[in-house]
């Protein structure tokens, strides 16, 4: 008989065998289940069956249950709810008499997200590493789950490989967490050692669309009372917008929503409910800081996070902060409630080599930030302006209505170059200087209109030996109030200041100038006045009076009043006055203002009034 008919024979039957192996087989539930329950017993786990169970026999034996429950021994939720799950069975374990699970695949399905609910997985697990045993599932593989109705997570993919020859193991997974895909990948980690309380080697990453988090360091399990495992080694995270990112992960950081992009890298330890970093560089936006910071979490439902870090850097960009409060110090009102800036705790110490506060350029800056439940509180302990040094410190503080905030403000400034200071103000063009000067004042509102409404205290500044450049008094009083045709354009005349000092004390936002007065070698004027904050508005009236071999007879009034963005300077065609006064500067002009004596200055003659 010839040897090609057997061959031919044989196709045939492989390709049935290999269909019949491949195919579903109906199976008994109860003598399966009590067949898998067996499997998992070792590590604690009951299952239920409550769907239809078949087997599959090649291309590696595998029993699926249409739909079970799994539960721990010892009761309470179920871990795993209404999926579909399949074992792969060892075939060599089955040959020699012994049921064991090669890998462990669940397709849908409500995963349990309380980590107290798997504290028995992990317990069992150590006992039987702690007894030598060996055997576990090579591959859990879980797709399309979520955690309860009303969990975070859903479209769970998850894929565990474990091989039996190597102590390492893998997990990538992907899911969507309130709303937002993301990727987790860990690998080098050493199961066994983990659950026998030694330190694994691990590496992680997580990833979403606006941001990614590092770690590439050791794992160990936590300590008795602890609620995370203690991790060590290196960070790395970035997020376009730290608010947002927060906001999506479930924490609220004190401050955060001032922030924009932001990024960390460091060394890091994780203790009970910390993190803490020996070794920390920040980007804030186009800012790098370097230090040391930890963060911790409080217990309960609602858990407040608190922030300590001690930080510096070589520059400081603050345009950001700056632009912030020009929203506050704007005309349209901007709500006061801290609530939504002091959702945290935060201890913050910063200094920098150089630093810009908008126009303002600052060297050897020293400051804090400390933020408590509904208060904040934002010092400079030292910040040098050209070669000047300005303190300051303000306070702000929930009333017993929460949506009103008690405001203190309280500064000094010494030898400040008023240039500097006022750089990027009209005014910073024509006047220029050392300045020393105090303010303390206070308010309560639930906006910054109300505020400026309220405001209460009192401001003093004092310059001496400065100059109002672009701008000659004594010539613009020898031409009765008239400027030189080109003066202001040309700027070449000069005003050179002896000292000069103003004093305001403001009563519900309105500033009434108590002292005031120029004296120069040329000129001297005196002024009296209000500033209004609520009206955005300057009223001022002063003379002034040459002196020196100059004329001492010839005089001059000026008025200076209107909104701040429109003020109009006008003054009186000649004035005399005495002869003491006019020596001092410090006379008293009778009310002469009126439309018949009046000539209009240039708008930028404004910037001369003190």
């Amino acid at each position: 008989m010839s040897l090609r008919r057997p061959i031919v024979l044989l196709g045939p039957l492989v390709l049935i065998a290999v269909g019949l192996g491949l195919h579903d087989w109906p199976v008994d539930g109860g003598r399966v289940q009590a067949f898998a329950d067996r499997a998992l017993k070792d590590y604690g786990l009951t299952l239920t069956v409550q769907g239809p169970a078949t087997l599959t026999p090649l291309p590696r034996p595998r029993l699926t249950f249409g739909r079970v429950r799994i539960t721990a021994d010892d009761g309470g939720s179920p871990l795993v709810d209404a999926g579909r799950l399949g074992i792969d069975l060892d075939p060599v374990g089955l040959l020699t008499g012994r049921v064991a699970a090669g890998g462990l695949h669940l397709a849908g399905g409500i995963l349990s997200g309380r980590a107290a609910d798997w504290r028995g997985v992990l317990a069992h697990l150590t006992e039987r590493v702690r007894a030598g045993a060996t055997a576990h599932p090579t591959r859990l593989t879980v797709t399309g789950a979520r955690t309860t109705q009303d969990g975070p997570a859903r479209d769970i993919d998850l894929d565990l490989s474990w091989p039996s020859w190597s102590a390492s193991a893998e997990v990538a997974a992907r899911l969507t967490w309130r709303g937002v895909p993301m990727r987790i990948t860990v690998a080098h980690v050493r199961p066994n050692d983990f659950v026998l309380g030694r330190r694994s080697p691990i590496t992680g990453e997580a990833t979403w669309p606006t941001g990614s988090l590092a770690v590439d360091g050791t794992v160990e399990t936590a300590v008795s009372g602890s609620a995370w495992p203690s991790l060590a080694g290196q960070m790395r995270a970035e997020t376009r917008s730290l608010p947002e990112s927060l906001a999506w992960i479930g924490l609220k950081v004190p401050l955060s929503p001032l922030a924009g992009a932001f990024s960390l890298t460091g060394l890091f330890e994780t203790a009970d409910r910390s993190v803490s970093w020996t070794r920390l560089r920040l980007g804030l936006g186009r800012n790098v800081l370097e230090g040391a910071g930890a963060v911790m979490l409080g217990s309960g439902d609602a858990p407040r996070l608190s922030v300590q870090a001690t930080l510096a850097a070589e520059t400081l960009d603050l345009a950001t902060l700056a632009d912030d409060s020009g929203l506050l110090l704007g005309s349209e009102p901007v709500p006061l409630a801290l609530a939504p800036v002091t959702q945290g705790d935060l201890d913050l110490r910063l200094s920098a080599a150089s630093g810009q506060i908008g126009s303002v350029q600052v060297q050897d800056l020293a400051a804090s930030v400390l933020v408590r439940d509904a208060a904040l509180e934002v010092a400079v302990n030292r910040a040098r302006v050209q070669d000047g040094l300005l303190k300051g410190r303000l306070t702000l503080a929930s009333g017993a209505d929460p949506a009103e905030t008690d405001m203190r403000l309280q500064g000094s400034l010494d030898r400040v170059e008023l240039g500097g200071l006022l750089g990027g103000t009209d005014a910073g063009r024509w006047l220029a200087g050392p300045v020393h000067g105090q303010f303390n004042v206070e308010s309560s509102a639930r906006d910054t209109a109300a505020l400026a409404a309220r405001l209460n205290g009192r401001a003093t500044v004092t310059l001496t030996g400065g100059a109002i450049t672009g701008l000659d008094l004594a010539d613009v009083v020898h031409r009765n109030g008239a400027v030189a045709a080109g003066a202001l354009a040309r700027r070449n005349g000069r005003t050179a200041i002896e000292r000069a000092a103003v004093t305001l004390r403001f009563t519900d936002g309105i500033g009434e100038i108590t002292e005031a007065g120029l004296l120069g070698p040329s000129v001297g004027a005196t002024v009296q006045g209000h500033v209004s904050l609520p009206g955005r508005r300057l009223d001022l009236r002063g003379d002034l009076a040459l002196r020196g071999p100059a004329d001492p007879t010839r005089g001059l009034l000026f008025e200076v009043s209107g909104p701040w963005t429109a003020l109009a300077a006008r003054t009186a065609a000649h004035v005399e006055v005495p002869g003491p006064a006019a020596q001092a500067g410090e006379g008293t002009a009778p009310d002469v203002f009126g439309p018949p004596d009046m000539q209009s200055l240039p708008v930028n003659a404004r910037a001369y009034a003190p």
